[in-house]
């Protein structure tokens, strides 16, 4: 039994270190790809390009999968989305929707 719970701490222990690896990546490829159009807090400077801080976690994948797969038509996206990998999405997602819109 007590052999169990320290294996099921290291996992939790683990998955904790992925989540914040995953988490840097995440803020890294927001830096790197959508801060010019969309600010680096997913905040825009420009009324042409939509704030990204505080969108729901599930819009911004179907987006960005929409975009990725050309189901939904915007040549900048489509460019953009296309080299993102599901994991990269949901990596996005997960970091633009926790931002606070200001």
């Amino acid at each position: 039994m007590r052999t169990l719970s320290i294996l099921a701490i290291a996992g939790l222990m683990a998955v904790g270190t992925a989540a914040r690896a995953d988490a840097e990546a995440a803020k890294a490829t927001a830096t790197g790809l959508c801060a010019g159009c969309h600010g680096a807090k997913g905040i825009s400077a420009a009324d042409s390009f939509p704030n990204l801080a505080g969108q729901k976690k599930g819009y911004l994948i179907t987006a960005l999968k929409a975009y990725r797969d050309k189901s939904r038509n915007a040549p900048m996206m489509n460019g953009m989305a296309g080299s993102l990998s599901d994991q990269q999405i949901e990596d996005l997602a997960a970091y633009f929707s926790g931002l606070k819109p200001e």
